[in-house]
This record gives C-alpha cells, structure tokens and sequence, in this order.
C-alpha cells in the first residue's frame, strides 16, 4: 500500500537536500546513526577540504570510511573536542538515534544561527513537519502518528558555554504548518491522479474570519502585514489584512517534506468565479493548501523547486477527485462544485463576523451609486467585540470632522439574502445626529467608526455642550414709556407703548439665530407678538405681529391705540423660527413672555331700550329697561340722579319709579289706560327722554291691548222656564277696567243650580268677552206634577273680585217614557223578568210568549204606536216585528246550545235612559253521543295490559258533557274487539268523565292499529290503539327468506344488508334496545369485514353491513344469527350461501407471441402479441382498447415485475374477430440496447390486473461508425524536442456504433490503421515517431484505444497548416463500410506559437459549445411560444362557440370572470334542486340489487309523464310491474333459486323477437282500407313511454308485453273506435284515460275491467319524469360549467403566453442573445486567427419574437405521439456539456395540456 502523504522512506525520511544544507553552512560534518535492531554505531565524517584534497589527488571525491564502534565509545575523538565527546557520552540508554554534526560553521551564518534560533528552527519544523507529527500534522488534541516515534532534536554549542542550547522540533509549536492546521475550521480532501501512475494528494483548509480580524495565518517572513485599521470613508472592513493576500495557496511536499521554492497559486476548478461569484472575494482568500506528491515526480538536486509538478497537474488528463471519509468520491462527481459547496459552507458555518440580528426588511438607498442602491438588508440589533448595539441606542462616531454624537436608526448589510441572523465582517448603520434640538440629518457611516470606547456619561456630556446653544430667555424693555404691566386694568382706548426685545442662550450670549446644521432649512430666530382677547367665545387674536433682528436694529415692536374692546387680554411674546412661526424646536418650546391686562369700560355717553316682556294689557304694569354706552359703544353705568321722562299720545301714563341694575336702568309699575274699540288692541309711540346724555331720546312703538276681566254682565234679567229633561241657557259678558271687552281666553263661567239634588254643573270659556252659557238637561227624578224651583248661581272662576250673578229657574215634569216591565210563560205561568237577573233552560230550547209595559214620570202608561215600536230595540234578534209589539209582545229567545255559554238579552228604547237586561244559561239534555279515549299512551304491547284507563264520556245531542249519571246506567256500558280479552277489563264511574276502563289486553291478532268498540245503549265509540309487538322471543333476517340458498360470486357482497330484527313469539318485529346479537358461520367461509357483535337499536335491528363472503365454489355454507336476552337465546332460520365463478370479474391476462424469441435487434419490429383477459370460469371478457395497454421498460432493483411510472406504453392497433381479444402489432424495439420487460396492464378503473413479466434483450444493430468516446477537441502540436508539445493524442478510446449510436461491436475484432493526411494539396506531412504517417491499432471487442501518439522530431510540416488524423477500421466480416474518423490538428514549427494556437483552440472548442448550447435554448423557446399562442386560439375559439351555445339557451348575462360563471352555477344548481324536490309521481317498489345481467323491475324501467295514462297503464300492468327483468335465463333461474321461487322473473334471451310489434308502424285506422276520422286522439301506449336507460332491451320488454295496446280519451270513444277497426281486422285491448279497459276480445265493464285509483295502487306505478325545465336547467349547468373551464383555460393561457413573452423580453435574455453573438464574434475571429474555414454548424441565434399581437400559423406543428414509434428510451450517457447553469434550456413541453388543468402550471 502507498504510504500516506507519501511518506515513505524509499529516498531517506529528510535526508534529500541534506548534504548540500549541511555544506551551505558549514565545512565538516560527522553523522553518527545507530539503528534498533543493530548493537554497533556506524560513523561517518565528511570534509568539504576533504573533498578538495581528493580532487586534486584525482582520488575517489564521494567515497568515504564508515566506522563502526561500540555505543558511547568516544577514544576516538580528542580531547579537545568536548563537545563532541559529551554528545557521543549521552548514547548510552539510547535504542536507536542519529546525530548530524555540523562544524566549521561559515562567519557568514554564525550570527545567524545565534541570534535566530528559533527561526530556523522553526522553518524546520515546517519543513519537516508531517515526519514529525505524522499524516494528521501537529493538530490538536494530538493525533497518534502511524509513522516511528521520530524525535529531532537541534543542539547549538558555543564556546564558552558548557550547556548548549536545545529545541525538539516536536516541541515547536508555531511553524507555519502548525498554524494552518490549528486554525482551520474545515478541510477538504482530493487526489489527483497524473498519467496513471503519478498520485498527488491534496489538503485545503479553511481560516475563517472570527468577528473583527481574519484568522488566516499571517506569513512569519513577512513583515509588511499589519494590522493597520481603516480610515477610509468607503471602507466596509473592519481588518484590512488581506487573509492569504497573494500568498499561493499550496506548499508542495516531495515524499514527505517541503519542496520550498515551489508553490502553486490555484487550479481552475478552486479558483475564484470571474463572474457570477455567489460568495465574498475574502472567502477565497482564507484557503491555505498543501500538496502531496510521490516520487513519480522529478525535483532538482538541491530539493528545492519541482521540475514538471505544475504543468502535469495543469494537463487535462489529469484527474481530480475528492476523497470523503477516507474514500475517494466518484469521478463523475464535478470537484469544483465539491469544492464551491464546500467552501459556501465554510463561509456560511465558519466565519464569524459582526452578528447581525433582528432582521427587519429590505431597503433600497438611491443616495448611493446605482451598482450599491439594492438590495440592502435591515437589522436591528449588532454584536461585536462583545458589545451590543441596538436601534435607539446612541453612540459617538470618530474620524469624521467634526466628531459627533447620534442615535442608531437602523443598522444596514449590502445583500438582500440575510433574512435570518447572519455574520458579515462590516456593515453600515444611519443614525440621527444628537442633540435632536439642534439637528435632524441622518447620517450613514460604516460601523468601523463607532467609537467602542466611548461610555455613556461620555455620550451624555457631548449632547449637553451641544444643547447649551439653544435660546434660553428674553430681555424685554419700554424705551418710550407706556408701559403694560402685569395684572394691570386699563381704560379703553389707553395707548400700548414701544417694545423692544433681545433673545440670550444658556451662557448669557445674545443671538438672533440658532445653531445646528444647514440641512434643517433656514435658522433665524424672529420674535412673535399677540395681542389676544380672552372672551366666552374662546380666544381672540387682536393684533399680530413679527418682527426681525437687523444688523443695525434690534428685535422691536411699535406702539398700540386700538385696543377698546372690554375683557381680559394678553400680550404675548414668542421667539419663533423664521417665518414658519414654529414655536418649538426639536420637541422643546422656544423662549416666551406673556403679560396679563384688563380693558374696562368709559364714562356713559349715550342709552338704548332694552328687551320689553309683553304684551302691554290696559291697566296691567309693566317695565322699561334702559341700557347705557360709552363712545366706544362699551356697557357703562349711568348717574345716580337720573330721572326719565315718558310721554304717549292717547293714553294715561304713569309708572312707580327707576331701579339701577349694573349699567340698566329699569323704569319699574308703568300703567296705561285708555279707550281701545277692539279686543286685538291698538298701537301707541312712547317717547322716553333721560336728561345730561350727548344722544337723550329714544321712541318706541307699543301696542297694547284689553286688560285682565273686572266685571260679569248677563243679557237676561228675568228668570227662566224649562221642561224637566231639557236644558237651560244664558249669554254673558266680561269687560275690563276701562269698559273693554277682554280677550282672555283662559276665563271660565261657571252655574250651578239650586233646589234639587244631582243637578247638573254649567261651564264655558270666555272668548274675546262674551259667551253663552249651557250644559246637560236638567233632570230630576220622581218629579211632582207641580214642578220644582230652582236657583242659577253664575260667577267667573278664579276672579274673586269680579262680583257673581243670582237667577230663577221653574222646572216642570216631563211626558216622555219612564219605566218597563217584562214578562214570560214559564210552566203556564206568568212571571216577570227582572232587571238583571238569570233564567235556566234545557240547551236548544226557547223562550216563548215576552209581554212587556212601558209608562211616562206621572205612572201614566204610554200608548205604543207604530213610531213609537221603532224605538224598541232587542239584541236577540236584528228587527222587532211592528205588529207584534203593537201587541206589546217581542219575539222569542233561543237557549244557547252549549252548557257553557250564557246569553246576555238587552231590551232598551232609543233616544230614552229606559231598558232593562237578563241572562239566560243552559243546562245539558238527554244523552244522545258518546266519546272515548285513552288517558296515557296509545301503545299496548302485545300479550300485556294496558296501564292507562281508557276514559268514557256522554254528551247530549250538542255535546255537552254529562259527569252524572243514574248507578244502574253502567250495566248498558258494553266493550268489544278483535283479540281483546274481556274477561280482563273493569269498568267503573269515572270523576271527570261518565265512565273508565281499565285491565285492556290483547292476543293472538296482527300488530297495527286497533280498533275497541265502547257502546252504551245504542250509542257507539271506537277507541284505537297502536298494537305493537310483545318482548322479543326469535330473530328475523330482513330481506331474505328463512332458509334461503344466495348464490354469490367469491369476494362478492350478498347483495342487501345483513339486517337482524327481533321479533316476538308471534312473528312480529320488536324494537327493544341493546340487546346483543352476533353471526355464526360455516369454518369454510370467511366474512369481510369481520362480523363483530352488534348491539340492536331503537328499532330492534341490527345492521351487520353488506357482507362480502369468500370460499371455495361449489359448496353450500350456512349463515345464521344469534341473540341473548337474558337466560333466552334467540335464534333466527339459516341462510344458505353458495358461491359460484364470476364471469365478469377479470383474474388473469393471457398473453400470446407471434414469435418465440428472447431477442430482437433495435429499431427492429417487436412480435406481434394476442391479448386476452379471463374471467374466473376462464371464459373471456369484452374489453376495450383503452383499458389495456402494453408497458416496456428497463427493469431496476425496484422496478422489477411492476412497470416504471415513465415506461413507454402501446395501445392495441388491430382488430380481430375473435370476441375478448386484442392485438399489438407493429410496434418498433427501443433503440437503445438493453435488457427490456414487457407487462400488459389491464385496467378498467374497478380491476387493475398486470400479465407475466416478459424478459426481452433488445441488442444493437450492425455497426454503422466509428465515433471518439470523448470529444477529442482540436490538439495543436510542433515539431520540438519537448515531447508534451509534439503529443497528438495522449489517450483517445473510439468503438463502433450502430445507427442508434448503441455501441455495436462486442464481437468484431481488427485492426484501426491510423494515418496523419492533409485536406488539401500539400507536400509536407508531419510523420509519427518511427518516421511513418500510418500505423496500426488492434480492435477488440469493437473498441481500440489510442495513447501518445507523438510526431517525430523535427517532423516536416507548414506551420499553421490544419491537418487530419484520420482513423480507419479495417474489420472483415461487415455488412458495410465504416466511414473513417477524423481528427483534425494544427500544426506549427515554433513551440511557443504552438501553445498560443492550443489556448485558442481550446477557446474555440469552448465557444462551440456556448453557441450550440444558446441555440438550441432559443430554437425551445421559440418553439414554446409557438405553442402558446396555439393554445391561446383554441381556447378562444372554444370560449367564442360556447358562448353561442348559451345565447342559445337563453343566457345572455355578461359572464366575464370564472367567478361570475360559478355563481350563475350556483344560481342554477339552487333552481335544479328545487325543481328535483317538488313532488312528482314515484314507484314505490323495492329496487332490485346492482347485478350483473339484470336489468331492473318492469314497473322501473319506464317514466309516463300524464297522470292519467300512467293510472291506467299500472293498473293494466299490475300483475307485471314487480317483475325482475334479466338478460339470461340463467341469471333468472339464479335469483329464482335465491327467492325460492317467490319472485317474477323475465329472462330477455326467452323472447320471441318476430313476434314483437314494429314500433313504428302505423295505427290501425291508417290503413289503406280504412276511411275514417277518430275521436279520442288513439296513440299507442307504447308511444307514450319514457325510457331513462337502456331503451334498446326495454322496448323489446314492453313491446311483448303491451302489444299493440291502444289509449283513447273515453269509453264511448274506444268502443266506437273498436266498432269500426273490427269490420276490417282485429282490434288490440284498449285502454281509456277515464279508466276503463275495452279488452281485445271486445268485454268491458265491470270490476275488472275498471282501473283503480291511483292511491290502492299500494305504490306499484309508473314515476313521472323531471319536469322540462329540469332537463333545460340541467342543460344549462353543462354548458356553464363548460363555459368556466374555458374561460379558465383562455386566461391561463394567455398568462402564459404573457409571461413567455415577457420573459423574452427582459434584460437576461436580451443579455443571452448578446453573448451568443458576441461568442460568434469571438469565434469568427479566433478561427481567422487560427487560420481555418468557420465551423459549417454554426449559425446565427434565433431572434426573439417580441410581439404580443402576432397571430400564429393556422396550421399547428404538434409533438407526434405515434403509438407505433420508436420508445425514446435513452440510457446513453450524456457527453455534450454545458455552459452554465443559466443556459440549460427549458423543459420542452406543450402547455396546451396544462393550461386545461385547474390549476396553473408554469413551463
């Protein structure tokens, strides 16, 4: 095995170089070496003088004498050389050693070696450092060495000094080597392998950048790293120390130790991207690198410098490869993206920067450059030297001019991908300058000019000093005097004097503008002054002002004479900034001065009159008020001796003197009189003087009116005679002080009358003075003839100083009617009714023969006349008969008929107080109906008694109760019905009902409803009651017949639920609760799902379930229930189960070769295969060519016998005759050569089957080419003595191919004779090595491999001539000949040009490819859009038809969105459902089980849409409707079998079809012979029937069974009908839609020829079909739904086509069309350079196409998806490479499929 890192010791462990240091150093040398297994020491000493002396003597220079002695035996040595003594003294002990002595050290490098011991020393341990420490280097924790326990020790002696000074290179711990590995923070691994035998292996290790400094190892040698921090404003660092620098990143190491002069700085795959670079450029720099090489190797004599390491790794044969574990990657791994990810994790993992945390969004920053605007990611908060920095914290910046102080806004890092914490090694962060009272910039500064050390009292005091700028107070004077002090009341009018003001900060200094930055806009300071009135109305600013400080002037205010208004005021100064008149600064209020003053009022100098209080009555006081003013029409107070004059023309004025309130003087008790002639008043002027005013008379106009009342007048001064009944009237006046009338409409007179009691009260309003006073009649009862006195007392209420009026009143009696009696026959007697009593009477009856007397007040009684009848009015009946009440008789009254009503009889005269009233209450009659029903539930169980009474109640003929009867009534209560037991019930008298029962029971009857006869005397009732089954005693099977013999399918269901129903000991079903029931079964049968015990529910079943039973055929197996009840266990009959072979269900796929054979050639024809699927008896089934199809794939440890999801698949192409049986033929191999499986797969979307797994080895073809495994690019060669540069190929492998390019020559062995020529005339052709243009190659097994193939030295040839390699099989035994391979070269004279024209070669291969690449990126897309805009116009075009489908329909709402479309679904869906709810007619027969083979019942397999004709028809056809239809006999004999018989059953393979009747033919009267118009409209019935399904095998069915059966309107039409038809042929049955039947043979009437109603039909009638508009609506939701797809189609589509385009459009692809055409540039001129004709492939790239409106072809370039094409199965490994990433092209496939899908799929 290879040592590890090639430390071997195949040269010696770190002798190689050693002489020539140990010469370049000193002159002599002595080794002394001893090894484990040896018990000598073997010395040796070399001189350089030594050496020379040999020279001259011509001696033997390198041979020399080895000693050999015994350890620690130094008598060999002087005694002067101590040293050396002691050294071979310290031997002894030891087991094996080597000592290197070196002496006659030069003067050059004693100095040296003294002062910089540890430096070299250090530099050797670095030399040395992996046989020091071993394969893992002096990493920590220290790794165990696999090599020997090496221990090198350095020994300085110096004269003079007895102890030496010793270092143990294992002891050194900071030589290079051991810092790159401490300080790596991950490695990475690779080989590389160099002409097969030449193994280098590499480390790359990682140095992260640990928060604020690069932790790569600075070189010890250099002394121009610093650490030097940056002060430039751009600067993002926070360590400038460039990691690595331009240090190389690889050491070299030759078997073990350090080749020092030879570094290599990277290789392309580790380099840095030089454009689209994902990670930081430092990222790169922080990989340090050592290379490990074997001696395949050559170095130079001094080991110093590798002679060809580089250039052999730089050779593209070289192969890189990572190692993983200790294991080497595969090679198709790509290294450089091993090592891209490998460093992206370093980077994302290792380095540890500033953190930044707290991410907040994305921010753009347009201040900046355009290639820096974005993205920038936000963060709150940044760790950093253990410090934490956070928004809002305040920090103090340096190096900037000048330093200030600010608060972090938000904290920024360059790159939009740091959403979550991150690392960054700086960043920037936007503060707000402090204070805030003086700036508002925000600043940004990269975080290396926070000041760390800066503390926050620090902070503090910067803000402070800064803050002590701002304006502080105001210094305020009066130069001209009038001064406004505070506090001070002022007259109006008073002048304001001069003001002027000076503004001063915190340190005494006057300034007129503040400090801060000019980015906070304009900075003067102007003083504000107000004048502002304090009024009830909130403030007002009187005067306004600002005034400016002047260079020669200071801030002054001139002075003020307007203030006059009265109030409270303050002026107000404020120093405000510039002319915005902010008030504030930064938050803070600027300097102010306010002065409170008062403003009163001046002397009076003029009055006005106030608010009057009206209205102004004669005789009534009133007020005046007087308001005085001042000039300035301010309120002021008037003269105490103020004396006021009024005057008026007309009236008498006086008033009571003048009070003084504040500045009114009110003239108090003013009274007027005088004549007005009205009672709406008059108008006046009053003229008011006040003597000594500027302005002393006012006048007002006054209207005054009447006054208050004073005196009452009344028109009559005599008195008054009325009738008693009738009332009294008088008119009367009221007048004021003056005599006038008043108008007070609130006086009310009121008379109250004397003499007699209850006499009424007179009252009435006065308006405008006068009234007339009256009121209800005066009445007095039991009035004498004489008459009575009385006396009117007439007064005005609430005056009582206006005097009251006395007058006579003489009432006489009055003749009117007084009073009435009435009376009745009651027993012949006659008895009077009085006023509101009761009279009883039998319910129904009468009350005959009322008389009634009526007389006046004198007892007199009044004639009844016919005027005076009309007056009498009753209310039991509407009119009162004149001539009977002439009579004085009324009409009778009737007793109510029910006990509970009372009658209320009214008998009153009209216009009169006179009537009288009674009541009249029924009592019950005879018994005459009985009632009966139950007091508790209507349940009884069977066989128990009923525990409620059954209640008994006698009623008369109106049905009043009657609770009392006679104790010998109950022998006539008699009881009665079907199974009640007699003998068990008792009767009694109930409390709240004549009788009760009790103890009712019934047995041995049927279940249901109950009838019980309750009769007494001749009178009868029916109670019901609902009979329902007694306790459950045995088990019932619904739906199947006891015993009876299923015959099922395996794995099939048995058709109905496995319903259990208890049942009770007579047969009827019970429903008691929870009772526990369970299956037994046969052991040969097994039941799925498992039957579990059941527990029954409210209905007494239990719901097994459908059961699916499995088992062998053939056999017979029992099923059957069992229950627990208690100690009873119940039981139910067996059910018998046979399972018979299914001929539906598929279980196996038979599969048949045309030919036998395990092999086919590619792109040959596959045989032909003949496919069937069996049923369980083996008997075919029908399938369709869509349900199988024929799966082909290479078969995968996982995908073995099932298909691949992405096998190829072939449909069925031919037809045969044969029934079940499908054929796949002409179908082509795969043309790709593998082992293949062939799987039918059948799939009918119930059953899934797949055939037997067919093996078939599809294997190339001839061989057709010769092609290169590997492209071999353009080599460029010269004829040169170095070999690499005359190297054509250095390894080329080519093999046959067939014309699928399968590799074709497994089997053909040759010869490949190779040969260099020349495309055109040319002389001089470069020759191979030997001196010979052609050689020859072996072929085996197809293939040959061509390896350094070199030309000649100083071969001929024309320099920059391309030429051709040209490759040619020479095989025996092919079809035909293989075209020869060539390889074309170039060639040059100078080695030099040589290997400028390989770079560009190599350039021109490069771009090739990029061409080709782009190309076929814009041909796709191109073509994608092509199909985009296919699939745009077909959608519209499907959008535009369906739309006309809906206008058909009557649908013409604009629907222009999905969403509006599904809810006009929804609309409709709604209307569907309630049209489908609506009642229809249905049959009601149980529907038969889902069979195969069976039809359906007669009476369901048709609809009849008139009510009628449907009637009739189910009634003709009773005895057929519940008939079960099948298509074979043998499925009915089947169900016949299952029924035992009991069901109908109509095979339709048993019908005779001739006889059936044409269902078009003409009716019978439309023959030629018959002449005749019918009535009735005749039709045949079969026309009238609706078929929903399978019309085809339901008109055979109804033609056999209907006939030629004729439907006409009535039976006189029908019979009519049939007269005619029967005189030229036979007439069919006739039915009527009235009912009747006329049958065939002519009989009709009676019974049975009668159809019944449609309810005792019991449900065996033909449905109804939907409505009409079920169908339309139903129509309408298709087309809809329909119409919401396409519209969803066209959309998506159209958004894709969008979206394509609009990708063509942007920047990136234009960009890609540019690079393609500047690579053709590029190309064009690098083969001119070269010399050569352009590549014929390479053609311009496909320009897009940016226009939306361009309609594409009409005709669509569809993908062709033959069936019976080649399978595209490629296994072939893809050689063509990519450019980048970014040029792969899209997917190319069609969206015409995808844009159907719901949902949207992007390409």
């Amino acid at each position: 095995m290879d040592a590890p890192l090639s430390l071997n010791s195949e040269i010696s462990f770190f002798g190689v170089g050693g002489k020539q240091a140990i010469f370049f150093i000193g002159s002599s040398t002595r080794m002394i070496t001893k090894a484990i297994d040896s018990k000598d020491v073997h010395e040796i000493t070399l001189s350089s003088e030594e050496f020379e002396k040999r020279e001259k003597n011509k001696e033997s220079i390198y041979k020399g004498f080895i000693k050999n002695r015994k350890q620690g035996d130094f008598s060999h040595i002087s005694n002067d050389e101590e040293i050396l003594r002691k050294l071979i003294h310290e031997e002894d002990g030891k087991d094996s050693f080597t000592a290197v002595v070196i002496q006659g050290i030069s003067t050059n490098h004693i100095s040296y070696l003294k002062n910089h011991l540890k430096v070299w020393t250090r530099q050797l341990a670095h030399i040395y450092h992996y046989y020091i420490h071993g394969p893992s280097g002096n990493a920590l924790p220290k790794v165990p060495s696999p090599m020997n326990d090496i221990n090198i020790e350095i020994k300085v002696f110096t004269k003079g000094q007895p102890t030496p000074r010793v270092i143990n290179l294992q002891d050194i711990d900071n030589d290079m080597q051991t810092q790159y590995i401490r300080k790596a923070a991950s490695t990475f691994q690779f080989k590389a392998t160099v002409e097969g035998t030449g193994f280098v292996e590499g480390v790359m290790r990682y140095h992260p950048f640990l928060y604020e400094k690069e932790t790569f190892p600075p070189d010890l040698n250099d002394f121009m790293t610093t650490d030097n921090e940056a002060d430039d404003e751009s600067d993002y660092g926070l360590d400038v120390r460039p990691a690595r620098g331009k240090r190389p990143i690889f050491e070299c190491y030759w078997n073990g130790r350090l080749i020092p002069y030879t570094t290599i700085d990277d290789f392309d795959w580790c380099s840095c991207p030089k454009k689209s670079r994902v990670l930081p450029l430092q990222c790169y720099n922080r990989v340090s690198g050592v290379l490990f090489t074997n001696d395949k190797f050559q170095v130079t004599t001094n080991k110093l410098t590798f002679q060809d390491l580089e250039i052999k790794l730089r050779d593209r044969s070289t192969v890189f490869s990572r190692i993983s574990c200790g294991f080497k990657v595969q090679r198709t791994i790509d290294i450089g993206k091993e090592f891209s990810t490998w460093i992206k994790e370093c980077y994302e993992k290792c380095d540890k920067q500033i953190k930044f945390s707290g991410f907040s969004g994305v921010c753009t920053r347009p201040e900046l450059a355009k290639t820096r605007q974005s993205p920038w990611s936000v963060f709150n908060q940044i760790d950093w030297d253990g410090k934490t920095f956070k928004t809002g914290q305040q920090v103090k910046i340096i190096r900037t001019t000048p330093v200030f102080v600010g608060t972090i806004h938000r904290i920024m890092l360059y790159g939009g991908d740091h959403e979550d914490n991150c690392f960054a090694t700086g960043g920037e962060i936007e503060v707000s300058q402090e204070p805030k009272s003086l700036y508002e910039d925000l600043k940004c500064v990269p975080l290396s000019k926070i000041d760390r050390a800066a503390t926050p009292k620090m902070i503090k005091k910067l803000i402070e000093d800064e803050e002590a700028k701002l304006p502080l107070n105001m210094v305020i004077s009066w130069p001209e005097g009038d001064e406004v002090t505070p506090n001070e009341i002022r007259p109006a009018g008073k002048t304001i004097g001069d003001i002027q003001i000076e503004i001063i900060n915190k340190k005494g200094e006057m300034i007129s503008k503040l400090p801060g930055s000019i980015s906070m806009g304009p900075r003067k300071l102007f003083v504000e002054l107000k004048v502002i009135l304090h009024g009830t109305q909130g403030n007002k600013i009187i005067n306004s002002h600002i005034s400016q400080h002047g260079k020669n002037w200071p801030y002054w205010f001139k002075r003020m004479e307007n203030i006059r208004q009265l109030g409270r005021y303050t002026l107000m100064l404020n120093v405000v900034l510039n002319e915005s008149g902010n008030t504030k600064f930064a938050g803070k209020p600027l300097p102010s001065h306010t002065i409170d003053f008062t403003i009163t009022e001046a002397a009076a100098a003029k009055f006005s009159i106030g608010m009057l209080e009206g209205p102004f009555c004669i005789g009534v006081p009133f007020d005046i008020p007087l308001e005085f003013q001042d000039e300035f029409n301010n309120a002021s107070k008037p003269a105490t001796e103020t004396r006021p004059i009024i005057e008026a023309s007309g009236l008498a004025i006086s008033y009571g003197g003048a009070i003084l309130k504040g500045n009114t003087l009110i003239l108090r008790n003013i009274i007027a009189k005088g004549s007005l002639g009205t009672t709406t008043g008059k108008s006046f002027s009053l003229n008011i003087t006040v003597p000594g005013l500027q302005e002393d008379t006012n006048t007002l106009k006054i209207r005054m009116l009447p006054g208050y009342p004073y005196t009452l007048m009344i028109s009559d001064e005599v008195g008054l005679s009325v009738e008693n009944g009738t009332p009294c009237v008088f008119d009367v006046q009221l007048l004021d002080l003056s005599g006038n009338l008043t108008n007070q409409s609130k006086a009310t007179i009121m008379c109250k009358f004397s003499g007699e009691e209850n006499l009424p009260v007179y009252k009435c309003d006065c308006f405008n003075g006068q009234a007339r006073l009256t009121g209800d009649a005066l009445f007095v009862k039991d009035l004498n003839t004489a008459g009575s006195e009385l006396l009117a007392n007439i007064e005005v209420q609430g005056y009582k100083d206006i005097k009251a009026i006395k007058r006579k009143v003489l009432l006489s009696p009055s003749t009117q009617a007084s009073t009435m009696q009435l009376y009745y026959l009651k027993d012949n007697e006659r008895v009077e009714i009085i006023d509101d009593s009761e009279i009883t009477k039998h319910a129904g009856g009468k009350i005959e023969n009322l008389e009634f007397e009526i007389k006046d007040e004198a007892g007199r009684k009044v004639d009844i006349t016919q005027n005076f009848v009309s007056k009498i009015k009753v209310n039991w009946t509407q009119k009162v008969d004149k001539d009977l009440a002439c009579k004085n008789r009324l009409p009778d009254i009737k007793v109510p008929n029910i006990v509970s009503d009372t009658k209320y009889c009214h008998i009153s005269l009209a216009q009169t107080t006179v009537s009288l009233s009674f009541h009249i209450r029924s009592i019950h009659g005879k018994p005459a109906q009985i009632r009966c029903w139950c007091k508790g539930d209507s349940q009884i169980k069977l066989g128990e008694k009923y525990f409620s009474q059954i209640l008994v109640m006698l009623m008369d003929e109106f049905g009043n109760d009657i609770v009392k009867m006679p104790r010998d009534s109950l022998k006539d209560l008699a009881l009665s019905g079907d199974g009640l037991l007699l003998e068990e019930t008792i009767r009694g008298f109930g409390q709240a009902c004549t009788f009760d029962v009790e103890g009712i029971q019934f047995s041995s009857t049927t279940i249901g409803a109950k009838e019980m006869c309750v009769k007494y005397k001749d009178i009868t009732c029916y109670v019901r009651f609902e009979l329902i089954a007694g306790p459950p005693r045995k088990l019932s099977i619904l739906g199947f017949l006891p015993n009876e013999v299923v015959s099922i399918h395996n794995d099939a269901s048995l058709g109905k639920p496995m319903l259990v129903q208890l049942v009770d000991e007579w047969d009827n079903p019970s429903s008691q609760a929870d009772i526990k029931i369970q299956l037994a079964k046969d052991p040969g049968i097994r039941l799925s799902p498992a039957p579990t015990p059941v527990k029954t529910d409210a209905k007494g079943q239990a719901n097994f379930g459908k059961l699916s039973v499995s088992g062998k055929r053939g056999g017979v197996y029992d099923i059957q229930p069992k229950g627990f009840l208690g100690r009873y266990v119940l039981v139910s009959p067996k059910i018998k189960v046979t399972i018979t072979a299914d001929s539906t269900k598929p279980v196996k796929i038979n599969v048949e070769r045309s030919v036998e054979t395990d092999w086919l050639l590619v792109g040959s024809q596959l045989p032909d295969f003949k496919v069937s699927v069996l049923a369980e008896d083996d008997s075919r089934i029908a399938v369709k060519g869509s349900q199988i199809i024929m799966k082909i794939w290479i078969p995968t440890d996982q995908y073995k016998t099932l298909p691949h999801p992405k096998a190829f698949g072939y449909e069925p192409n031919k037809k045969t005759s044969e029934e079940g049986v499908l054929i796949f033929s002409g179908n082509k191999a795969p043309v790709n050569a593998a082992t293949y499986h062939i799987v039918f797969e059948y799939n009918n979307s119930i059953h899934r089957l797949h055939s037997t797994v067919a093996a078939i080895d599809v294997r190339p073809s001839y061989p057709v080419k010769l092609v290169s495994m590997m492209p071999p690019g353009t080599p460029t060669v010269s004829n040169t003595q170095k070999s690499s540069a005359r190297s054509l190929i250095r390894s080329l492998q080519l093999e046959l191919r067939d014309q699928y390019d399968n590799a074709a020559g497994l089997d053909v062995t040759g010869k490949v004779s190779v040969e260099i020529m020349c495309s055109k005339k040319c002389t001089e052709i470069p020759q191979l090595i030997g001196g010979t243009r052609k050689i020859e190659v072996q072929m085996t097994k197809g293939k040959v491999v061509l390896q350094n193939l070199l030309l000649q030295e100083n071969s001929p040839g024309r320099d920059g001539q391309e030429y051709l390699l040209r490759c040619t099989a020479a095989t025996p035994g092919l079809r035909n000949a293989i075209p020869p391979f060539d390889v074309t070269f170039l060639f040059y004279n100078d080695s030099k040009k040589q290997s400028q024209m390989a770079a560009l070669t190599r350039e021109r291969d490069s771009l090739r490819k990029t061409v080709n690449t782009y190309k076929s990126l814009f041909q796709t897309a191109q073509e994608l859009a092509t199909e985009l805009r296919i699939a745009v116009n077909d959608t519209a075009r499907e959008k535009a038809n369906l739309q006309e489908a809906l206008k058909k329909q009557n649908i013409v709402n604009k629907l222009t969105s999905p969403a509006a479309v599904a809810a006009l679904i929804t609309e409709k869906r709604k209307a569907q459902d309630k049209i489908s709810h609506q009642s229809r007619r249905t049959c009601g027969l149980a529907p038969t089980d889902k069979e195969p083979d069976i039809l359906g019942k007669i009476g369901h397999l048709t609809q009849i849409k008139d009510n009628d004709i449907a009637r009739v028809l189910s009634w003709h056809m009773s005895a057929d409707m519940d008939c079960v239809v099948t298509m074979t006999t043998q499925k009915a004999k089947q169900i016949y079998h299952r029924t035992s018989g009991k069901q109908q059953v109509l095979p339709l393979d048993s019908i005779y079809r001739r006889s059936l009747p044409n269902w078009d033919m003409p009716l019978p009267h439309d023959s030629p012979t018959l002449h005749f118009q019918p009535q009735g409209n005749p039709v045949y019935a079969r026309n009238l029937l609706i078929f929903p399904n399978d019309s085809k095998n339901c008109k055979i069915v109804f033609g056999m069974l209907l006939g030629n059966t004729l439907i006409l309107d009535t039976l006189e039409h029908a019979t009519n009908y049939r007269k005619e038809i029967v005189k030229h042929t036979l007439c069919p049955t006739i039915l009527t839609r009235d009912g009747d039947r006329v049958r065939s043979n002519g009989k009709f009437g009676g019974a049975m020829n009668r159809a019944l109603p449609i309810e005792r039909l019991k449900g065996a009638v033909f449905s109804s079909p939907m409505p009409e508009e079920y169908n339309t609506v139903s129509m309408q939701i298709a087309t809809l739904r329909s119409y919401k797809q396409s519209v969803e189609d066209h959309a998506l589509a159209q958004e894709e086509l969008n979206e394509r385009l609009q990708k063509q459009k942007e920047p990136k692809e234009r960009e890609k069309h540019r690079e393609c055409q500047e690579a053709e540039e590029q190309l064009r001129e690098i083969e001119n350079r070269l010399g050569i004709s352009q590549s014929g492939h390479i053609t311009h790239p496909v320009q897009p196409n940016f226009d939306l409106e361009e309609e594409p072809s009409t005709k669509r370039a569809r993908l062709s998806n033959d069936r019976t094409s080649t399978p595209l199965v490629n296994n072939r490994r893809d050689t063509r490479q990519q450019v980048t990433t970014q040029l792969s092209p899209p997917t190319r496939q069609s969206t015409r499929q995808t844009s159907r899908s719901p949902q949207k799929r992007k390409s």
